[in-house]
């Protein structure tokens, strides 16, 4: 056990004094968006800068204690938190920086996609990013990172030029194309083994301020119809338009008509990420499809679009996840999907169809460390609900799900989907770049002191 004078020493090396159980904002800062998740660290470090993170390594190395990292908290696996160790909380290093000349984006990693949104829109630009505006951009990024720019401008991940990071050794470095090569190759879809990230430099575009989007909500009972034409649609779609297919409960809100509330729906978003009128025309077959509910297309803020499934995922409710990536989507498919998907036991529960292919595709799979490059579609079963008693039925639904659906998918997985019980598919996510990725863990951090993630284990000389 450590002592209290030991503590209250650690403590005055950080800029801010650390959170200990005692402290009335501990449990605030404690708290990670998955509620199933309720670890209790013996101390959380409050970072500002990088030597405050350079301090918490030099001291969890010493007193040889557990560490994690937080910077969004939005890890469904409830990684960035731990029993009786080191939390080093991030989330008060957010600031973003934007170069409009250049069109590039420094961002420090406790900020999320929201901040990062908001700064890059004020100036028209953006950067493929993720579709829950509370995600943290770091832990988002060092998995891949997909979102509705992804088809036109590839992954987060892709889009990285740089980044800064603190080093198992407690060093400060930076890694590029051309500084530390083989690490910047890992930090790109190898999650976050390799050390603590301080900064992301990234690509930005010009997107918005608003952009064409359709959202359409279709009867549960047509959904094998509408996945068939979704298929159809999506597949023949130009890389500027992100086509989603999702089931999902209409939302008890306006716009909504009552009478649809709570309904069970099958739900078509499309995103368009260039100029209105192109977007328009790249929608023209969804104008008149079927007979839905409620269809909507129209030029809406970019901000807005990046809020969409906020609300139907806040903090603090529980969280249970899985995911397949698919090159095609046979009518079988279709069929074993929408046959399980008729009856979805959580309020918050979304099981649906979000599309790779365009940029993403047109990187080779060895060329970062996100393997997953001839995908067409990822399945995402995200079970949300809110009370605890309903965990067993829940989970068990998403796990049917999952067990269905492998025989139609490719055998990968998404690794920032991964959950409390996926370690062992650790490995099927980054697919042929593993033995890479080991690699580059042992040169970086040989004796798996970051290991509080999805985790590479280090390759034996």
């Amino acid at each position: 056990m450590i002592s209290s004078t030991t503590i209250q020493e650690f403590s005055q090396t950080l800029s801010q004094d650390l959170v200990l159980p005692s402290n009335p904002q501990y449990d605030t800062v404690r708290s990670v968006w998955n509620g199933m998740i309720n670890k209790k660290p013996a101390m959380i470090a409050m970072c500002n800068n990088a030597n405050d993170i350079i301090n918490c390594i030099k001291f969890a190395h010493h007193q040889k204690i557990e560490i994690t990292v937080k910077g969004g908290g939005h890890s469904v696996a409830g990684k960035s938190v731990c029993d009786n160790g080191l939390m080093i909380n991030l989330s008060q290093m957010n600031s973003v920086e934007v170069n409009p000349k250049d069109k590039t984006v420094t961002i420090q990693s406790g900020a999320t996609i929201g901040d990062l949104d908001k700064e890059t829109q004020k100036f028209g630009l953006a950067t493929p990013v993720g579709i829950v505006s509370k995600t943290g951009i770091a832990g988002l990024t060092l998995g891949g990172g997909y979102g509705y720019l992804g088809r036109t401008y590839g992954l987060t991940s892709d889009n990285l030029i740089s980044v800064e990071l603190v080093t198992v050794n407690g060093e400060l470095i930076k890694a590029s194309d051309s500084e530390n090569s083989d690490l910047f190759w890992a930090l790109r879809g190898g999650g976050g083994n390799f050390g603590i990230i301080t900064s992301f430099k990234f690509k930005c575009y010009e997107v918005g301020p608003e952009i064409m989007v359709a959202k359409i909500f279709y009867p549960i009972e047509d959904a094998k119809d509408v996945l068939r034409f979704y298929t159809s649609f999506s597949k023949n779609a130009p890389d500027e338009l992100a086509t989603s297919a999702m089931v999902v409960r209409i939302p008890p809100i306006e716009p909504f008509p009552e009478e649809i509330q709570g309904k069970l729906s099958v739900f078509i978003l499309a995103v368009y990420s260039k100029d209105i009128e192109s977007g328009k025309k790249a929608m023209e077959g969804l104008e008149n499809y079927g007979n839905p509910m409620l269809r909507v297309i129209a030029p809406t803020p970019f901000l807005e679009v990046q809020t969409t499934f906020d609300d139907g995922m806040p903090t603090g409710m529980r969280y249970y996840w899985k995911s397949h990536f698919f090159e095609t989507l046979s009518d079988d498919a279709i069929d074993v999907f929408v046959n399980h998907t008729k009856n979805v036991p959580g309020v918050f529960t979304i099981a649906g169809f979000d599309p790779f292919g365009g940029a993403i595709n047109r990187i080779k799979k060895n060329e970062t460390a996100f393997p997953q490059r001839s995908a067409s579609y990822i399945l995402g079963i995200w079970g949300g609900w809110i009370e605890k008693d309903n965990d067993k039925n829940n989970i068990n639904w998403i796990r049917e799900l999952y067990e269905k659906m492998k025989p139609f998918a490719s055998g990968d997985t998404y690794s920032n989907f991964l959950d409390i019980d996926d370690d062992n598919k650790v490995k099927t996510s980054f697919g042929s770049n593993y033995e890479r990725l080991q690699k580059v863990k042992r040169k970086y951090d040989p004796n798996n002191f970051f290991s509080n993630n999805q985790n590479i284990k280090p390759k034996s000389i």
